[in-house]
């Protein structure tokens, strides 16, 4: 059975996932930063938690972390390398390693960029990707920490994945991305087409993610960089676009 896979709108523009495996009914969830939507989205599918999966550093993607380990016993897993600014971890992975959501396996892919610690969880029986502040719809995470070079990497390795892969970000950004991606990219009609889709779904108040890492492939700028100095410029420009 599939991972079900369910975004939680929190604070402004954020997105935590709520995962359940069908097969045991273990439930996760990604980037718990606001507690109470997350703690109704838990309700709502049986009251159950079992790991939380925080993919960065940042306090709008760990905040409740502790809170949702004690009120439900849950293990928070997150990157060894980053430990000491993460809450306390049960289970400190890195790249290549192994984690299980009941009878789902997750793949853990160091993805630096964003920050140096970042890291993505591939469920590849799904097969979706939570990349965190790393890939973006139509854009990628500012360099906080990280290098372009880094970053470059970071993408590629998402790039690899196979093309019917869902990519489960951590903010609502796709609208204003769209708008750069038109920006630097204004002959792709399939830039244009996915504009309007966005569009729509967002006057509808509606996610824009999950989407598809083919649908990326065609409409992100920074996926389709060809190389570190090309993602460099693009970020520079991004940084102050409006």
């Amino acid at each position: 059975m599939t991972l079900f896979i369910q975004p939680v709108p929190i604070l402004q523009d954020n997105y935590a996932w709520f995962l359940r495996d069908g097969q045991s009914g273990a439930c996760g969830i990604v980037d718990p930063a606001e507690e109470g939507p997350i703690v109704a989205a838990i309700t709502a599918h049986g009251g159950r938690l079992d790991r939380i999966f925080l993919t960065h550093h940042h306090a709008d993607h760990i905040a409740a972390a502790d809170a949702l380990r004690a009120r439900y016993g849950a293990q928070v897993i997150g990157a060894a390398a980053d430990a000491r600014r993460l809450p306390r971890l049960d289970i400190a992975v890195g790249d290549g390693d192994h984690v299980m959501l009941g009878a789902a396996e997750a793949v853990v892919i160091d993805t630096p960029g964003h920050t140096r610690g970042h890291v993505s969880y591939f469920f590849p029986a799904t097969p979706a990707l939570f990349c965190g502040d790393t890939l973006f719809s139509m854009g990628c995470g500012r360099l906080f920490e990280g290098t372009a070079r880094e970053m470059f990497d970071s993408l590629r390795r998402i790039a690899a994945l196979p093309d019917e892969t869902l990519i489960c970000c951590g903010h609502e950004y796709t609208l204003s991305n769209a708008r750069f991606a038109l920006h630097v990219d204004p002959a792709n009609a399939a830039v244009a087409e996915r504009m309007r889709e966005v569009e729509a779904l967002r006057a509808q108040g509606r996610p824009t993610v999950p989407v598809t890492l083919a649908e990326e492939k065609r409409t992100n700028p920074f996926l389709r960089a060809p190389d570190v100095a090309t993602l460099a410029k693009l970020r520079q420009e991004k940084d102050v676009f409006r």
